[in-house]
């Protein structure tokens, strides 16, 4: 059962890694990019911009980018577009930087070094991007040597602190050693709020609506109590582990 069930439940994780975030979301607002000359060359030099170039990287780095991935990096897309003007405008070119880097792996560690200079006085939001890249690497299950050396080239141009590197990795290796398969398909059925008798199409927009309502938004802090991420991350088990079930029982 693996793929979808671990992209939500490193969704939920998301909460814990970032949940600091709404200390820094000032400098990603709609007030702050209200005068923003939307364009390819300005927001592929903005560090948001470098950052997409860098989740291309990673998310590309074990020659293909999967289902899991893709959608993770949809929803980031949705997430950024929203601060500046033109949003489709916006996330219409973010979608081509990050086609266009995928395929590059000559400057990855130019745009590390870009970002890093961009953010050399935000540590902590380093820290958070940093985590976001880790969990992408996590999200088939397993991260690769080709993913590992990606995200540590990555890291050592942001002079990142090593302890706090492994410290990150290693909450996602321990939370992909706490999954635990769903009894029933009756029960998968449930867990979406759906039928056995609904089409695959209402089942797959239950289970986005579910991805969208725990993917926390990159750009703003939930602010969430240690007690909901636990529920939180619970839920997201069910919800991945209920939708491949289905997926599964249907060919």
């Amino acid at each position: 059962m693996g793929n979808l069930f671990l992209f939500l439940l490193l969704g939920a994780v998301f909460y814990y890694i970032f949940k600091s975030y709404g200390r820094y979301t000032a400098e990603y607002s709609q007030e702050t990019f209200k005068n923003f000359s939307v364009s390819y060359e300005s927001l592929k030099n903005s560090d948001l911009g470098l950052f997409v170039a860098l989740v291309a990287k990673v998310a590309k780095a074990d020659g293909h980018v999967d289902a899991l991935e893709a959608q993770l990096v949809g929803i980031m897309f949705d997430d950024i577009s929203k601060v500046f003007p033109e949003p489709a405008k916006t996330k219409d070119i973010l979608k081509q930087i990050f086609n266009e880097e995928k395929e590059r792996r000559d400057n990855t560690e130019q745009i590390a070094h870009a970002l890093a200079e961009a953010l050399r006085r935000n540590k902590a939001q380093q820290e958070q991007f940093m985590g976001f890249l880790i969990q992408l690497a996590f999200a088939d299950g397993e991260v690769t040597q080709s993913e590992e050396e990606v995200l540590t080239t990555i890291a050592e141009a942001f002079a990142f602190d090593p302890q706090k590197y492994h410290a990150i990795f290693d909450q996602f290796e321990a939370m992909m050693k706490n999954i635990r398969p769903q009894a029933t398909l009756d029960d998968a059925y449930k867990i979406l709020g759906v039928s056995k008798n609904d089409d695959m199409s209402t089942i797959k927009k239950a289970y986005r609506k579910l991805v969208r309502q725990y993917h926390p938004d990159i750009i703003k802090s939930q602010g969430k109590s240690e007690e909901y991420i636990k529920e939180a991350t619970a839920k997201t088990q069910e919800i991945n582990q209920a939708y491949e079930m289905i997926k599964k029982a249907r060919g």
